[in-house]
């Protein structure tokens, strides 16, 4: 059996055999009547080689339109408003450009291109960025669509400062809103270009009040959020403060006192009635819990002995201060209380009351400094809005409220201004999205979706966001969070370990443009492996020392088969803007290529849309309440004219 085996980027003999062949039937035909023999028979031989010039054109077209599309694709621009009209066609689907499935096929022309050299067919532009042959391997490209159910298993999106995360962002986010569910965006960039996507997809569907907007650095536009609000049991809330606290292993003794003091404030402000709130946690850690107690314990009293103000009258009036009122207070509660109606509560916050101060403050300096950046300024009624302003015009929402009115969330953290405090306000809101997620978990059956996306996610890694990345898919969240490096996981969590437990929870990988080489090995050895062939050509020579004239030689070819990376890891650095290598759940793995929701930047005019291939479902998608969900503007239009380089290489607009 003959070895299919083929080396596509060699000469175009097809296309000399054309010409010869044409050449021929032009030649015999024009000079048929110019000779003495019969000018019938010429005519024949040039109608033969016309017919010899046909069986050689497929190949040659072949091959040289598999080169043309060496050279690559312009950027596509898409008319929001003509994007949020195809919305119906993709119902069950998410839509993710133009591309292509990428086979061993794909490996098997990159490896012969690139032992040619590519610079052959699609020379370099030094005008453009990344290599434009790497997406024409496959021809013409199509839409490229994902289920929807895949994407519940989460989604990676990787690539270099540049490369296109935002505009990959702005995509998922806007067919997010269309769709008509919740959405929630943590920016700790503050990227106003990702607040405005948000902002539109909420107008093109028709609500534009479901757009809400938080950023700390301009607090007179932002609403109020209460990372406090939603909890099942009291200890999450201290769990969730305590998770801030910076620890290189999971049992430092600071952060587990900590944690058990949180929990006891938490627990006896609900004794009171009173809801928790960073301000109100910062005041009873900081300036001493006594008037907690106080509180906690007339309440109780009130409830379990009345007789209680007859029976200490004699000794608190003698008390000349708070303190020695608390003191009389838990005396009473030992002697008289405790042992008829004990509470958990007022013991651990008398043991915590009674702690000694000097070494009390000592073991809680960890947590302090969270505590102080949480609630210093306008944070202050922005995070705790009950206890700072509770008459404040402003809007106070939160995370369980946002979902369950499928609100658009932008949260922007402003870490370029303050890196801490940023980072500490998305790890906090984070672990407010956990026991919201955990309260849909335990009590909806079929929770409607929710989609949760994260730009820089190494700036907001803790406990709970390793927690929904595991169960948040019983939920109804689908996580889609974006970094530039493996190595910003690593250094976050502390060991590369941990950051692959983070990584190894997501089963979608979408991969921009990647210089780091660990971030290009993490993607390349998370795709399959495939079998290419290459041909080994060997030659050699041998002559008799004692007869020199007696010489024999020898030349072969063999092909052999060898292993390699689906994609090959060093084309990940090579990449062009907005193009990507994706390995869906299931092992699919697509070559594609992202359009920019937009007019290219200084266009003067711009071509119609043209509609995408309709697919087989075609009624409007599911979760739309709102009647108008789709505004439609013919005015506003797309195109795909061929942009100049330095348009093709730049940012996106």
């Amino acid at each position: 059996m003959a070895n299919p085996y083929a080396n596509p980027w060699r000469p175009n003999f097809e296309a000399r055999a054309l010409a010869m062949w044409l050449a021929v039937a032009l030649v015999a035909w024009s000079t048929a009547d110019l000779w003495a023999l019969h000018g019938a028979a010429f005519r024949w031989v040039a109608t033969l080689a016309l017919g010899f010039a046909l069986i050689w054109l497929p190949g040659t077209l072949r091959l040289a339109s598999l080169q043309e599309f060496l050279r690559g694709y312009s950027l596509e621009f898409v008319a929001p408003t003509a994007f949020a009209d195809q919305m119906p066609q993709w119902t069950g689907n998410l839509w993710m450009g133009k591309g292509y499935d990428w086979t061993a096929q794909h490996t098997q022309l990159a490896l012969d291109l690139m032992r040619e050299g590519p610079e052959r067919f699609a020379p370099r532009d030094p005008q453009r960025m990344g290599a434009t042959w790497i997406h024409g391997l496959g021809g013409r490209d199509q839409n490229l669509c994902v289920p929807l159910e895949h994407i519940e298993g989460h989604l990676l999106i990787v690539g270099t400062t540049g490369a296109g995360k935002t505009r990959a962002f702005d995509l998922l986010v806007t067919q997010a809103a269309l769709r008509g569910e919740a959405v929630v965006i943590i920016d700790p960039k503050g990227d106003q270009d990702l607040r405005r996507t948000a902002e539109r997809a909420c107008v093109l569907a028709g609500a534009p009040r479901r757009f809400v907007y938080f950023h700390p650095a301009f607090p007179d536009e932002s609403v109020r959020i209460d990372p406090l609000h939603s909890f099942n049991r009291p200890t999450e809330l201290a769990s969730r403060v305590a998770a801030l606290i910076p620890s290189e292993t999971g049992n430092d003794p600071f952060k587990a006192f900590g944690q058990m003091a949180l929990s006891h404030v938490v627990q006896g402000l609900l004794a009171v009635n009173e809801r928790p709130s960073l301000v109100t946690l910062r005041h009873y850690l900081e300036g001493g819990a006594g008037a907690l107690v106080e509180r906690v314990l007339l309440r109780y009293f009130a409830e379990h002995r009345p007789q209680w103000v007859s029976e200490t009258d004699t000794q608190m009036a003698r008390a000349r201060d708070g303190s020695a009122r608390v003191k009389v207070l838990l005396r009473y509660y030992r002697e008289r209380v405790a042992p008829e109606t004990p509470s958990t509560v007022i013991e651990g916050l008398a043991g915590m009351y009674e702690h000694e101060a000097v070494h009390f403050s000592k073991m809680i300096a960890s947590l302090m400094p969270i505590l102080n950046m949480l609630t210093s300024g306008d944070l202050g009624g922005l995070l705790s809005p009950d206890a700072v302003t509770p008459a404040d015009a402003r809007r106070f929402t939160s995370m369980s409220e946002v979902i369950e009115a499928r609100e658009v969330l932008y949260v922007g953290l402003d870490s370029l201004s303050d890196t801490m405090v940023g980072s500490a306000i998305g790890s906090v809101l984070i672990a407010d999205l956990a026991a919201v997620a955990g309260g849909r978990y335990n009590h909806q059956l079929r929770p409607h979706p929710v989609n949760v996306f994260i730009d820089e996610a190494a700036e907001v890694v803790n406990d709970p966001f390793i927690q929904l990345l595991n169960k948040g898919r019983g939920a109804g969240l689908r996580l889609a969070i974006a970094t530039q490096t493996f190595a910003d996981f690593s250094a976050r969590t502390g060991s590369e370990a941990k950051a692959r437990q983070v990584l190894g929870n997501i089963n979608n990988v979408v991969a921009l443009r990647v210089l780091d080489a660990e971030t290009q090995k993490y993607v390349a050895e998370s795709l399959p492996m495939a079998r290419v062939t290459s041909i080994m050509r060997a030659h050699g020579s041998t002559s008799d020392s004692t007869n020199p004239l007696l010489y024999t030689g020898n030349t072969g070819e063999r092909i052999t088969e060898e292993e390699v990376e689906l994609f090959p890891p060093a084309l990940l650095g090579q990449l062009p803007n907005f193009e990507y290598v994706a390995r869906w759940a299931g092992g699919r793995v697509s070559k594609g290529r992202l359009p920019i929701l937009g007019a290219p930047r200084g266009a003067v005019g711009t071509a119609p849309f043209e509609p995408l291939p309709r697919l087989s479902v075609q009624e409007a998608p599911t979760g739309l309440s709102l009647p108008g969900d789709h505004v439609s503007a013919p005015d506003l239009v797309a195109t795909t004219e061929s942009a100049p380089p330095v348009a093709a290489a730049g940012a996106a607009p």
